[in-house]
Formats: structure tokens, C-alpha cells, sequence
């Protein structure tokens, strides 16, 4: 599998030493040459020092056979990726005609003359390939020596991710002589990672413990299968693992290669041509934005509301107030009524209901924080649940969510049409 070479990732930016930036690139990166069986085995993140830059490309060129750098390649004094690759491979670095005209011609396309502190962005390190950055200005490029490559592009998310699909792709495809590494994630709803992996390690012997990853999110869970081989043998031994944790995990697992549980279940009201509207009061929305990310969305979601007062609870969704004095907001009685009033003030098939407290405070020794109602109303259904969850507000919330999807994924797939 790509003759064992590995890779390592580099970027480059001192924002992103701080707590408001975060490096997304290397995930890509990871993705893509994980196509090739080339793993990625170390990632580093630099601030804006040439030397420091320079320094860790030495040193993560002496480990690895690829080192892919992405950011600091613009025209300001803080971008120093290209003088630190100079230096870290002793090579000079001067601009190149060609590469000047590229970035004109860029600039040209937009209506705007280039400014003359552009030119440094078409400075080339001697022996090194520049590589034209269709979707942005800044070059990238590519260094070889000794068998080890050396690629740098823009910090860009969507420009580097075109440059590395049309330039290193190729570099890199022939070193795997033909295998691949193929993966696919079975998503579940309702689980959690220790009772999951009960459930699955028994099969690790048989798949090897190496293809099998488990990633868990508040109340989603996705398994990741991975195979190596030539494309026709890694397929058929995807499928016999899918089918292998799929006999373990039964009606748990929601989907497969899908982005999460509101794509599921957009997809099977859709199939049956039915409508969902949702009520919350503790998500404060993050429910309907989960449903709304989905593209195509209006095709099964009608839309929401956030009740968070009690007195919208009334006026909206016609919860009775003896029931809220009696039970209080947060309550499996509220969360029906909720659901119920849902259904028929925005005139749905489904609709969810969820309030809770999330915190930090409001908690009581009989509602602590973290507990959470919600409930789903549907043709001849009303079903409710409870739980507490733990975390901060964030988490109680992303929990929240999670769990009424997941509930409503259930029964549509209980009462399929």
C-alpha cells in the first residue's frame, strides 16, 4: 500500500496558534491521500517564522515522503512559506516572469490591476514547480529531491482544495501501484462509543482492528470502515464488513456515507411524501437548522417554532396552562403538547417538541440540569422521552437534537409506507 510511504501536513499562520482560527486543510489532505494508501502520520502547526517554518520542513522531510504545507503563500510580510521552503532546502528564490503573469492575468479576470506587492506572491524557489492557482492569486508549489516531495498551497479551503486534486493528486496517484484505500461510514443514532464497541470488537480480529474507527458526537456515532487493494477487491470487502456490523447493529445504524441524521430523515419523509414541523424551546433552533442545512429541505420541512416563554407555549401551540403549572416547562406533558400543537398550528404529518434545561443554571434536585423532554406527534403517534445529558449548554443542546431526530428516524422506519 503506496510502497509504505507517509505523509505529513504543516500549516503555516499564526492565526492559527490562537483560539479563533482552527486548521481544516489537513483534513482534506488526509482524505485525499488516504485514496492513495498513503497515510498521514503527523500534523504540525506554525506560526508566521521563516526560520521556525524552515526548521519543522526539515524536519518532518526527514520523517516522511510527502509534506504537504498549506497557507502563507499571499503578498504580506506574514506570509513566509516560500522563503522558509528556500531556506529549509538551501535553494535561492526569485520572481519568475511567468508566474507574475499568471497572478496579472488573475487580477485582470476580476476588473482590477494588480498591485505591485502581488509580485512577491510569483517569487519561485529555484528547482521547484509552481503551480497556478485557478480559484484565488497565490501560487502553490512543488519541490522534489531525493524521492521526497515538498508541496505548499494557498490556506484558501476551496482554492487548495482544487490545486491538491489537479497537481499532487497526480504526483502521488503512481505511488500506490494501483491500490486504493476505500472507506465507509455507517452512521448511528442512539448509541454510545463504549456500548457500540462492545457490541462490534468481536468482529476486529476478523477485519483488523486498523479498519475499523469509531467517531462519537452527542448522540450520533460514526462507525468508519476502511479497505486496501485494488478497487474491485476493496469494494467487495467493504461490503462484507457493512453487512458484517450491520447484522450487530441493526436498526441503530440510521445510514450510510450520509452527512447526519437530519439528512436520513428528510430523505425517508420525502419517500413517503410526508411533512415535519418542529417546536423548541431549549435547542432555541438548532433543531430547524440541522433540518434547513440539508439542501432540499422544503420538500419535508415545513418550518418551526421557538416557544421559549410559556406564555408562547399557550398562544402558539395551545399548550393548556393547568398542564404548565402542574408539570412545569420542562416536562413529558409539555413536550406532547408541544409536538401535538406543533402538528397542528403548522399543519404537519410529524412534528418534534423538545424543552429542557441546558444550563448553566435553572436546575432544581427534581429537574437538574441537563434534563431534557422531547416528544414526537405523527399520524396515530405520540411518543415522548426523557434524559439527562451532560456538558455545557453547547452540549446539552447538540444532544437535544440529536436525540429527537433520532426518535422521529425510528418511527418513520417502524411505520414504513
Amino acid at each position: 500500500m503506496g510502497e509504505g510511504r507517509t505523509a505529513a501536513c504543516l500549516a503555516v499562520g499564526s492565526e492559527l496558534m490562537g483560539d479563533r482560527r482552527l486548521d481544516s486543510n489537513s483534513l482534506t489532505v488526509t482524505r485525499t491521500l488516504a485514496r492513495y494508501a498513503i497515510p498521514v502520520l503527523e500534523k504540525r502547526v506554525v506560526g508566521d517564522s521563516v526560520e521556525l517554518v524552515a526548521a519543522a520542513i526539515r524536519e518532518l522531510v526527514a520523517r516522511h515522503d510527502l509534506v504537504v504545507i498549506t497557507g502563507g503563500l499571499g503578498p504580506t510580510a506574514d506570509d513566509v512559506t516560500r522563503d522558509a521552503v528556500a531556506l529549509a532546502v538551501g535553494r535561492p528564490i526569485a520572481v519568475d516572469a511567468e508566474v507574475e503573469g499568471w497572478i496579472r492575468e488573475r487580477y485582470a479576470e476580476l476588473g482590477r490591476r494588480m498591485p505591485e506587492i502581488c509580485s512577491t506572491m510569483a517569487r519561485v524557489v529555484e528547482g521547484s514547480r509552481p503551480l497556478r492557482n485557478r480559484r484565488g492569486s497565490a501560487p502553490g508549489l512543488l519541490y522534489e529531491a531525493r524521492g521526497r516531495l515538498i508541496a505548499a498551497f494557498p490556506g484558501v479551503p476551496w482554492e487548495m482544495e482544487e490545486m491538491l486534486e489537479r497537481d499532487l493528486v497526480a504526483e502521488v496517484a503512481d505511488w500506490s501501484g494501483g491500490a486504493v484505500r476505500l472507506s465507509r461510514t455507517l452512521l448511528l443514532g442512539g448509541v454510545v462509543e463504549s456500548d457500540t464497541e462492545d457490541r462490534i470488537r468481536h468482529l476486529y480480529p476478523r477485519f483488523g482492528r486498523e479498519n475499523v474507527t469509531i467517531l462519537a458526537s452527542y448522540g450520533v456515532l460514526r462507525l468508519v470502515l476502511t479497505a486496501d487493494g485494488d478497487e474491485a477487491a476493496a469494494r467487495r470487502r467493504l461490503q462484507t464488513m457493512e453487512t458484517a456490523f450491520r447484522e450487530i447493529l441493526g436498526a441503530d445504524v440510521a445510514g450510510v456515507d450520509v452527512d447526519g441524521l437530519a439528512t436520513v430523515v428528510l430523505a425517508a419523509l420525502r419517500r413517503r411524501g410526508e411533512t415535519l414541523a418542529a417546536a423548541e424551546s431549549c435547542t432555541g433552533g438548532l433543531l430547524s437548522a440541522r433540518l434547513t442545512d440539508v439542501a432540499g429541505a422544503s420538500e419535508a420541512y415545513v418550518g418551526g417554532v421557538v416557544t421559549y416563554s410559556n406564555r408562547l407555549k399557550e398562544e402558539l401551540l395551545g399548550v393548556p396552562r393547568d398542564v404548565l403549572l402542574a408539570h412545569g416547562a420542562v416536562s413529558a406533558e409539555v413536550a406532547r403538547a408541544m409536538a401535538a400543537g406543533a402538528r397542528q398550528y403548522l399543519q404537519a404529518d410529524w412534528a418534534v417538541g423538545v424543552t429542557g434545561i441546558a444550563g448553566p443554571g435553572g436546575g432544581t434536585a427534581d429537574k437538574p440540569v441537563g434534563l431534557v423532554h422531547w416528544a414526537v406527534a405523527g399520524p396515530g403517534v405520540l411518543e415522548d422521552h426523557r434524559r439527562v445529558f451532560m456538558g455545557d449548554r453547547g452540549i446539552v443542546r447538540e444532544w437535544s437534537a440529536n436525540a429527537a431526530l433520532d426518535t422521529l428516524r425510528r418511527l418513520l422506519n417502524e411505520d414504513r409506507r
